[in-house]
């Protein structure tokens, strides 16, 4: 594989090496930052929806979890899940962590669970032989196709060629008849290499998740953690983080025009210091962006690593890539979108934060970031972008800030709405949004409190509800009979991803616990808001 010139990633900032180590500045961790920024009360939606008409839920079934046998055995799992979830034409493919499954859209398993890396077989390097967490699922609707991204997060030994591109079938094991867990890997010791770090592409060459992937393998100098992939007609982009102690992100585009052919193709990155976790814009549907329209990317205010945990702003850049000449290509930014104050839910990731019941052990916020996806819909001439994060209530609690973004026909990006999830005492967090192609938005999200074991929600709004509010009331999709007791992480994210077949189902995966469990189940749910059949 070709790497990307150096002066293309250093033409925005520092190496991670440079970046200002501030988490001294920080409040000591697993502090739980409380109270609201003055003004964030004003757009607390603090009443379920009730507008005429409901969500339907209209499937729904155990994903990779405790107790969970399919094809290949029981899963082996790790905290936390990292939920990713992507639907195709026939097909549910779901990651949790370093494992993955593929489920026919009844609930049935016809691959799986097996480590993530296991599409990589026979490829050689480090995507096949280092197996990391943090794998993301997406379906790339304009082409039929589905995207595995899996991180390399240990370096590779100086000197290492990247790989690729090669295409191979999918190697598809026996089915097991014993279904004893397997045990897990043990952890890799010190990482001893001096050389970089990669990110590892699979991109299928049909819509059969079971059929042939191209694999691909691109080096990274930087750790490239947390990854977000979003899907873009010009490319598939992949916002990183470089660590949890340095201020810094790490964005890339690959080449995704010749990855769905399985050719040879590029990858160019940007570093950007001092901002927060990074979302690139991820197309829901078939309708086109502009043609030649930047890649927008959201971040939230403020800053965790400097105590800086209130904010009254959006952070907008724009990614435009030219694959002619990559000397041309621009990453411009930050502009400022103005919205409601906010205070990161319980000041940020890593804190101990949303209570359980029965149990001291209380949860892990990730309230410091935007979380995935960010998701972009093309209407006519306009388009919204839909964010969500988690925030701080007046109510002591935690509650679900969202926000609909228009982008005009000359591409400027405006706020249209916002509110909070804000209805009662209960903790709403880790929010996934989608949007359909009537402009419903669906958000399905972690609710519990000390009274209530942690489960997954899921609420929505029609664009003819008051604007600001989900009128659609809220409905269950897992609910919870334990708390969670050996670890504050809870999932660090959970997914929604619209279903190509009549874009308008949404589909949604989140954690919860069984009754007398000691790991976390999860469940998936199908979704269709009025209109959607």
């Amino acid at each position: 594989m070709r790497q990307i010139p150096l002066p293309l990633l250093a033409a925005v900032a520092v190496s991670s090496a440079a970046a200002p180590m501030l988490s001294a500045q920080a409040p000591p961790a697993g502090t739980q930052v409380t109270g609201v920024s003055s003004g964030s009360a004003a757009v607390e939606q603090t009443t379920h929806g009730a507008a005429a008409g409901r969500i339907r839920l209209v499937q729904q079934f155990d994903g990779l979890g405790e107790g969970f046998v399919g094809p290949h055995g029981a899963v082996t799992l790790r905290n936390p899940s990292d939920n990713s979830l992507a639907v195709g034409r026939a097909h549910v493919v779901q990651t949790v962590n370093s494992q993955w499954a593929v489920f026919r859209k009844n609930g049935t398993s016809v691959y799986g669970p097996l480590p993530t890396n296991a599409v990589f077989r026979g490829f050689g390097g480090p995507c096949e032989t280092m197996l990391s967490g943090d794998a993301v699922v997406r379906y790339d609707q304009l082409a039929d196709r589905w995207l595995l991204v899996l991180p390399v997060f240990r370096r590779v030994p100086a000197g290492h060629t990247a790989s690729g591109p090669r295409t191979a079938r999918l190697v598809i094991p026996a089915p097991v008849n014993d279904p004893a867990p397997r045990p897990a890997p043990p952890r890799a010791g010190p990482d001893t290499a001096t050389g970089g770090y990669a990110m590892c592409y699979a991109v299928s060459a049909t819509s059969d998740p079971l059929g042939a992937w191209h694999r691909y393998e691109f080096a990274r100098p930087l750790f490239p953690d947390y990854p977000r992939p979003a899907v873009w007609p010009d490319g598939y982009y992949v916002p990183t983080s470089t660590g949890d102690d340095v201020i810094e992100k790490h964005v890339c585009v690959a080449e995704r025009a010749r990855m769905l052919r399985g050719a040879e193709a590029r990858e160019q990155c940007r570093i950007v210091p001092n901002v927060n976790f990074l979302n690139t814009a991820d197309l829901d549907g078939r309708a086109l962006p502009p043609k030649g329209a930047p890649n927008l990317v959201l971040a939230a205010g403020g800053t965790q690593l400097r105590g800086v945990v209130d904010s009254d702003e959006l952070q907008l850049w724009r990614f435009s890539v030219n694959w002619r000449d990559t000397s041309r290509t621009t990453f411009t930014g930050p502009e400022r979108i103005a919205v409601a104050p906010y205070r990161y839910l319980c000041g940020g990731q890593l804190t101990n934060c949303v209570p359980q019941p029965g149990v001291e052990r209380r949860l892990d916020a990730q309230g410091d970031k935007l979380m995935p996806r960010l998701v972009y819909r093309q209407f006519g001439a306009r388009a919204s972008l839909v964010a969500t994060h988690s925030i701080n209530t007046s109510q002591g609690a935690g509650g679900v800030r969202w926000y609909e973004l228009r982008v005009g026909q000359a591409g400027a990006v405006t706020l249209y709405q916002q509110g909070t999830l804000a209805f009662d005492s209960l903790y709403r967090w880790l929010p996934s949004a989608a949007m359909d192609r009537f402009g419903n938005i669906g958000i399905g999200y972690s609710a519990g409190n000390d009274f209530t074991f942690a489960g997954q929600r899921f609420a929505g709004r029609s664009p003819r509800h008051v604007k600001g509010t989900l009128g659609f009331h809220e409905i269950m999709l897992a609910t919870g009979a334990a708390s969670q007791t050996t670890t504050l992480r809870w999932e660090d994210y959970t997914q929604t991803a619209v279903d190509p077949a009549d874009d308008c189902t949404i589909w949604y995966v989140g954690d919860y616990f069984r009754a007398g469990a000691t790991q976390y189940s999860t469940r998936i749910g199908a979704f269709r808001m009025p209109g959607c059949r």
